[in-house]
């Protein structure tokens, strides 16, 4: 399990989904990633700072954006 720091680039309201950029990560953006339902929709604003939770590296279903902060 690690914590990772990304950039919020989407926000699906809908099924509480994010696209997000990892730090140091230029190119990449990870699709589908789960919300934790606790985090209101209004603060997941483009451009917002997230923590984000790996269970499993390797699998990003297995992620969780976990807080928002600025």
């Amino acid at each position: 399990m690690s914590l990772r720091k990304a950039i919020l680039k989407s926000f699906n309201p809908g099924n509480y989904t994010a696209t997000i950029q990892l730090s140091g990560s230029y190119k990449v953006y990870l699709e589908g990633v789960a919300v934790a339902r606790d985090i209101p929709a209004a603060e997941m604003a483009l451009g917002r700072k997230l923590a984000v939770v790996f269970f499993d590296e390797h699998n990003t279903r297995e992620a969780v954006v976990v807080a928002v902060y600025t």
